[in-house]
């Protein structure tokens, strides 16, 4: 059985592309070349389902035109539009992965500072600003931190651990 904490978020879907049943996934990841058999994961009523990729091609930088697996018409593609698209974090190198993900992934991650220690677990992701920020409860208030990547010195999937060298002082603002 699939469970979150074994995926990241590679995207969403968007509508079907032509009558053959691909449809368009919106990401900013390129990881289907990393693996012999690439498959993604969908929620579908409730439940995590494998579903592996028949064939796929690019359409511009951000789009990807997966044909699944007994996927054969527009008609059966139009259950995934909309729908959150999952990959297996095992399936890719996470040295590289790091830059691949979007920062909602990073939700439940504890949060480890070198200078001041355990933050406290991200509880969501706040894009609303021109800097994405990471909403922490901490010591009962909510801090808020910069989603930046010079920031973070090693993410564990494994145990959901982000470790991060934050500047002096932006705990005090």
């Amino acid at each position: 059985m699939i469970t979150p904490d074994e995926l990241f978020k590679l995207g969403h879907f968007a509508k079907p592309h032509g009558i053959k049943g691909e449809i368009a996934l919106i990401t900013q990841c390129d990881v289907f070349e990393e693996s012999e058999e690439p498959y993604i994961v969908c929620e579908m009523d409730g439940i995590l389902v494998p579903f592996f990729i028949e064939s796929y091609r690019y359409k511009g930088s951000s789009t990807i035109l997966l044909k699944l697996e007994g996927i054969d018409s527009e008609e059966d593609a139009r259950p995934f539009m909309g729908k959150d698209v999952f990959y297996a974090l095992d399936e890719v190198d996470e040295e590289a992965l790091v830059g691949e993900m979007s920062w909602d992934n990073f939700i439940s991650y504890q949060v480890i500072d070198e200078h001041y220690g355990d933050l406290g677990q991200i509880t969501g992701v706040d894009e609303s600003t021109a800097n994405v920020l990471f909403q922490i409860v901490h010591d009962g208030k909510e801090i808020l931190l910069p989603a930046v990547e010079a920031f973070i010195k090693q993410v564990d999937h494994e145990d959901r651990i982000l470790r991060v060298s934050l500047p002096e002082g932006l705990l005090d603002l």
